[in-house]
């Protein structure tokens, strides 16, 4: 007494029973031979959804990928950036050059090569204009990597972005960006990540200390700014600060001010702590600082009347106890701090497109650097973390090598230093030999001298 329609049950129970019911109809040999047809469709049918599946989701990664808008990309893997970059001729002024190279030490000797400041104490100024974007609407990622193998002591690391006012031969210190954003170091006090927005003219910095890294590989920089006004920055892939604009900037007015109506009223008592009114002075609290010392006796070649009347030294009294002040006992009358009301600001004005670029179209290096031989590389400027992500994980892997090439010629050179040393202190001590040998033979020499002497 089975009585089940198809409709009550789903698909899966519905195969299931389907295969019971044909169990039943055959014999113990025909039926395990039936069960193991039906586990074998069932396993290929599964390992088919399985491997759709992961073909399905990578199809979808890639179609992300796809849709990402990349605004402006420079790896100067070519070296042929004097096509596009313009060196700033401001005022005149000799301005440092750069030179595409891999550096002393790389991963890969081609996708390595950046641009590399050549000239110490030099300032900087080259840029390049591509086609306008906002990114209203759409994240803004902006990403570069930096590589101080000069292992710098000062100078500046960052990345400007421009709107289209700007003119490329006049580019200088004062020449008003958009975003400011990348390393700075200058000795042990500055070692910080500049986030700084120009916003209604005035340039704002990040309220927080951002550590940048100081050691003389590639890094990568990202910061990256969403439609919700909120922004994140990641140095080598890892979130290292992030939060909302309006709290860690001062783009805006504050939200509330104090109240310009109110005071603090005049019986207000906020002394936690008052004398005691009953507490007394001892009577035998004053007592001098000072005394004469007990134990002096007048000089015995004293004259009073040369010398003056003779008067003991002083010495600290141990009697004596300072200024008296009455102990203090709790306030009766304690209302605690006054707090200084708030209202709201009339001049607060919410904006909710501060991540808002309204134009970018050019990006500049202008820094300043004390000790050159930093190289600026991998400029990407896109709406996808995504793509973001993929260019990382291409130069974190480079690295690696690039890391362990430094540490190769490291030890390269430290074991050419010992050599060198060693072989100076080879060289010391066999002058030493010699100048030992040149006394003893000049020795000899004086000697045969003196005899020949005694003999004539």
């Amino acid at each position: 007494g089975i009585a089940v329609t198809n409709q009550q049950l789903p698909l899966g129970s519905r195969a299931q029973l389907l295969v019971f019911f044909k169990c039943l109809t055959l014999d113990s040999q025909s039926a395990k031979h039936f069960r193991n047809s039906v586990h074998g469709v069932r396993s290929s049918v599964q390992h088919f959804l399985e491997m759709w599946s992961s073909v399905i989701f990578a199809a979808f990664l890639t179609l992300q990928l796809s849709s990402a808008t990349i605004y402006f990309k420079d790896y100067f893997d070519n070296c042929e950036w004097e096509q596009n970059w313009v060196q700033s001729k401001y005022a005149n002024k000799e301005y440092g050059k750069f030179e595409c190279t891999a550096g002393k030490f790389f991963g890969d000797a081609d996708e390595d090569k950046g641009l590399k400041t050549t000239q110490d104490a030099h300032f900087y100024a080259i840029s390049r204009k591509f086609e306008p974007f906002s990114n209203e609407g759409k994240d803004l990622v902006v990403q570069f990597t930096v590589k101080h193998e000069q292992n710098i002591d000062c100078g500046g690391g960052y990345l400007k972005l421009f709107d289209c006012g700007l003119d490329q031969p006049t580019l200088h210190g004062e020449s008003p960006y958009k975003i400011m954003f990348g390393p700075d170091i200058c000795g042990p006090g500055t070692k910080k990540v500049h986030v700084i927005f120009n916003y209604k003219g005035q340039n704002l910095l990040i309220n927080k200390d951002i550590k940048c890294k100081d050691d003389v590989y590639t890094h990568i920089y990202r910061l990256v700014l969403k439609p919700d006004n909120t922004y994140k920055v990641y140095i080598d892939g890892e979130v290292v600060e992030k939060g909302d604009l309006e709290t860690d900037w001062n783009f805006l007015a504050p939200k509330k001010i104090k109240d310009p109506n109110a005071k603090k009223p005049e019986d207000w008592d906020d002394r936690a702590k008052i004398p005691d009114p009953n507490d007394k002075k001892p009577e035998d609290w004053d007592q001098p600082e000072y005394i004469p010392d007990p134990a002096a006796t007048k000089p015995e070649d004293w004259d009073d009347e040369m010398d003056g009347e003779w008067e003991p030294p002083q010495i600290n009294n141990p009697a004596f106890k300072g200024e008296w002040k009455p102990k203090e006992i709790d306030n009766p009358d304690y209302k605690g701090a006054w707090v200084h009301p708030e209202i709201d600001n009339p001049d607060y004005v919410p904006d909710d497109k501060l991540y808002n670029m309204k134009e970018i179209c050019a990006v500049g290096l202008d820094l300043w650097q004390v000790k050159a031989g930093t190289i600026f590389d991998n400029i990407l400027l896109g709406d996808s973390e995504e793509e973001a992500d993929a260019e990382a994980a291409k130069i974190m892997e480079r690295g690696k090598e690039e890391k362990k090439v430094k540490e190769r010629m490291d030890e390269e050179e430290k074991k050419a230093s010992e050599a060198a040393e060693e072989a100076k202190k080879d060289a010391e001590v066999d002058k030493e030999e010699d100048d030992k040998e040149e006394d003893e033979e000049e020795k000899d020499e004086k000697e045969d001298d003196k005899e020949k002497h005694e003999e004539l």
